[in-house]
């Protein structure tokens, strides 16, 4: 029988490498700098045409700036994209770093050229304003252009922009560039050997405790050395967010992400105290688990742990396999999609030393495609995170031909297509299961799931809201100050469930979205709840809802969350829309409830 190590070194998987050639049309950090060029070459002829002429233009005119601010945009995001990408598989790599830092560097100084045009646009009066994008020939950009004037109390001055703009390359940018370099870095002593956090990570899903154990332990010794750095990183974050808050005039932490996330802080707020207010969910779901395990209490380590001794892996040409004859079962013109992120190598999955850790999908550009980072580890999980990031792939795809200003939607809908596509994986997995022994360990993986993406996410949501309102009451936090926020949070998400280590006091620390993302983590809960209520109709209505929710899909960020969640039948200004989700997510509980007392 193979084992994790026969699969982490089969030559498919360490095949699995993206190939980042059409996003600099195969010329490398050449093609980098020849877009950079070409991009500053237009901005500036841009400026030069249009800069303090903004509310002269009629529609035919705001369209042609539209369409040549979309190409440019493209040009910048072409290169970006490559340098990221490039780095993120490899962030030990000086060449690689400095490539990234030089489109940093040099993309916001474009950007600094092409201020003026939002804060002249954002100054229109009301009624000037709809007249323009109430004329035909802007249906490519009328949505962001009504988001962009949203902005309108939080705008400063083109001077003070300009100057945020350039600082920001040396300031947030920088710091979350060293974080990320720092977490990297980590290198986790198990058995002899050094390894990833992320193949660390991964023992926390093992059947064995004793692993389990020893990889936790392991985590925290490795986390500990390098601690005070990443403390003062995050404290830095932390203040120069709440200068950037009062500049803006942004009355707390989170109404900056909220507004980016075109939802109300009054909808962010009942979504927050709907999930915390059902950290009984969890908190039921970890003394079952203790229960099948055997354990009169979990402790942190234990929180992944499966409830079958068996440890199932797959290779990764099974994981593949698996997860496009589910899509192509949803429908064929998913599946298409799908298969081709493999076949034309749109994938970089082997876990590498000095990689970034976890997975994503990122949109790129609408004339490239999407591309996939996995940090494959061969088990069942990492089957259901393939199905996760391809359901963004998919997304991203359906949504090219938006265009540039459309392409992306706020991240409140951004794990809608990827939870979806998860769910139907884990359907197909549940199916064919054998025996309830073996469907009880599938509902406990998928439960597993949902605690994290729902509960565990919003307890993370607790936490930045304790160390952002703290650090700016009490000045720079202590190391020690920050761990009591984690334990603080993590205890009301776990209650008297699960008992945590003096170790696990320090596993804040390597969490990214806190430090390049603060307020990013909610989305998360708000995508999941989605999801479920969007699966829940696909099982009510069968193929007659595919078409919807493929064209959902393919509208992007064109509307608002509320009318794009409309398309499929769902109502996010309904106070009981969230108790609603949160009733699915409590229907898998009672149905592993069930398996367990019937074994």
């Amino acid at each position: 029988m193979a084992t994790t190590a026969d699969h982490l070194a089969d030559p498919e998987l360490l095949a699995a490498e993206w190939d980042l050639g059409p996003l600099v049309d195969g010329d490398g950090a050449d093609g980098v700098r020849r877009q950079l060029d070409e991009a500053r070459e237009r901005a500036e002829r841009f400026a030069a045409a249009h800069s303090g002429r903004v509310a002269e233009l009629e529609p035919d005119g705001l369209c042609g700036a539209m369409r040549e601010l979309a190409a440019i945009d493209e040009l910048i995001g072409r290169a970006a994209n490559y340098a990221s990408l490039r780095f993120s598989t490899d962030t030990a790599d000086p060449e690689r770093g400095a490539l990234l830092q030089l489109v940093q560097e040099r993309g916001t100084e474009i950007e600094t050229l092409l201020l003026f045009f939002e804060l002249e646009w954002a100054a229109l009066d009301d009624e000037r304003a709809e007249a323009l994008l109430s004329a035909p020939g802007l249906g490519f950009c009328d949505h962001h252009l009504r988001s962009a004037r949203r902005y309108r109390p939080h705008l400063l001055t083109e001077p003070e922009e300009k100057v945020l703009a350039e600082k920001s390359v040396t300031s947030a940018a920088a710091w979350a560039r060293l974080f990320g370099e720092l977490t990297s870095a980590l290198r986790v002593q198990l058995d002899g050997e050094e390894q990833s956090l992320e193949v660390a990570l991964s023992r926390l899903m093992s059947a064995d405790r004793d692993q389990r154990r020893t990889a936790a332990e392991a985590v925290s010794a490795a986390l500990e050395p390098g601690l005070r750095t990443r403390a003062f990183i995050y404290n830095t974050l932390l203040y120069e967010k709440s200068v950037d808050d009062r500049l803006r005039r942004y009355p707390h932490w989170l109404a900056s992400r909220n507004l980016s996330n075109e939802a109300s802080d009054e909808s962010v707020m009942a979504l927050i105290t709907a999930v915390r207010a059902r950290f009984d969910i969890p908190q039921r779901w970890y003394r079952l688990k203790a229960q099948l395990l055997g354990l009169e209490r979990l402790v942190d380590y234990d929180r992944s742990a499966p409830v079958l001794a068996k440890d199932t892996t797959f290779s990764f040409g099974e994981a593949r396999e698996l997860v496009l004859d589910t899509y192509a079962e949803f429908s064929p013109q998913t599946g298409e999609i799908a298969r081709r992120f493999f076949d034309e190598h749109w994938v970089d999955a082997p876990v590498r030393p000095n990689k970034r850790p976890g997975a994503f999908c990122a949109y790129t550009v609408p004339s490239v495609h999407p591309y996939l980072m996995l940090n494959f580890t061969a088990r069942r999980r990492d089957v259901l995170t393939m199905a996760h990031e391809l359901g963004h792939g998919l997304h991203a795809a359906l949504a090219q031909p938006q265009g540039v200003f459309h392409h992306s939607t706020p991240l409140t809908l951004a794990e809608t297509a990827s939870v979806f596509g998860e769910t139907l994986v884990f359907g197909r997995l549940l199916d064919a299961a054998p025996d309830d022994s073996e469907r009880l360990g599938l509902l406990g993986e998928r439960i597993d799931g949902m605690v994290a993406t729902v509960f565990r996410q919003m307890a993370m949501n607790r936490f930045e809201h304790l160390v952002h309102t703290r650090r700016r009451a009490e000045g720079e936090l202590s190391i020690e100050r920050i761990a009591q926020a984690w334990s603080e949070s993590q205890g009301e998400l776990f209650g008297d469930s699960v008992e945590m280590t003096d170790g696990y006091r320090s596993w804040w620390s390597y969490v990214p979205h806190f430090i390049g993302s603060p307020g990013y983590v909610y989305a998360y809960a708000y995508g999941q709840l989605l999801a479920l209520s969007a699966y829940s109709r696909y099982r009510e209505e069968g193929e007659a809802f595919v078409p919807r929710y493929l064209a959902l899909l393919a509208a992007g960020g064109s509307r608002s969350p509320e009318a794009l969640a409309e398309m499929v039948g769902i109502d996010l200004t309904d106070p009981g829309f969230w108790d609603a989700g949160l009733a699915l997510v409590e229907e898998q509980l009672t149905a592993a409830e069930q398996l367990a007392a019937a074994g």
